[in-house]
């Protein structure tokens, strides 16, 4: 495993009140060793990332990733989307891959994405962990409808519109930076099918070297030609 999360161990051992020797304790290793793990300069073992994740009440791949979800942002990056279309809404699929490209274009400028949510590859394309949970969460809470609708295929597709109560909540996790980089990426595909943009995301990096139903890494995006980030 990489070392980069060594910040982020440090940052859960700091909000929990906990002392360098206290987790080291825990670990079975010693306050020098456990240092070393907050420096990145020693790494875990499994078992010491099942009892570190076990701790801190935090799952191993956000370990392993260095960085926590913002699902309170991830949710309002879905009503930013979402309130461009309107009434007529976007497919669950498309806008699954819209934020995807988004947290992977922010990554490729900033080395951090926006969320902070770990995305895996399906046969639709990347999309992240919480994805399919936050969208029934959220149309529990009326802040989206799930209306199927037949597609000219005969088959149904789930569009994803936006509430009165989501339309009128606030956005304030989002940046002024952040919002015009998902404007641009909505401009861009508002018009497109959803097929086109499936399309786009097998075949950027990020997906190609990916295995099935593992994560999708971040750090490849930085390899994609420029002009193909989103």
């Amino acid at each position: 495993m990489s070392t980069k999360y060594g910040p982020l161990i440090r940052s859960l051992r700091e909000k929990r009140g906990f002392s360098q020797l206290e987790v080291a304790e825990r670990l079975g290793i010693s306050r020098a060793s456990y240092i070393a793990v907050e420096q990145g300069k020693r790494e875990l073992t499994l078992s010491e990332v099942d009892k570190i994740a076990t701790l801190f009440g935090v799952s191993l791949v956000e370990i392993e990733a260095g960085e926590l979800p913002n699902y309170e942002k991830y949710r309002q990056m879905i009503l930013a989307f979402l309130r461009t279309y309107g009434d007529k809404g976007v497919t669950k699929t498309k806008l699954a891959k819209l934020l995807y490209l988004a947290d992977f274009a922010w990554f490729y400028d900033h080395l951090e994405s926006m969320s902070g949510m770990q995305y895996r590859r399906i046969q639709y394309g990347p999309v992240a962990d919480a994805y399919f949970r936050m969208i029934e969460e959220m149309a529990d809470n009326g802040e989206i409808n799930i209306t199927p609708t037949e597609r000219g295929d005969g088959k149904t597709a789930l569009m994803i519109s936006v509430s009165a109560g989501g339309a009128n909540a606030k956005l304030n996790s989002l940046s002024g930076e952040e919002r015009e980089l998902m404007r641009k990426i909505n401009e861009k595909w508002a018009d497109r099918h959803t097929a086109e943009i499936v399309r786009f995301t097998h075949n950027q990096l990020p997906y190609l070297l990916a295995e099935d139903n593992e994560l999708v890494s971040y750090d490849v995006i930085s390899q994609e030609n420029p002009d193909e980030i989103f």
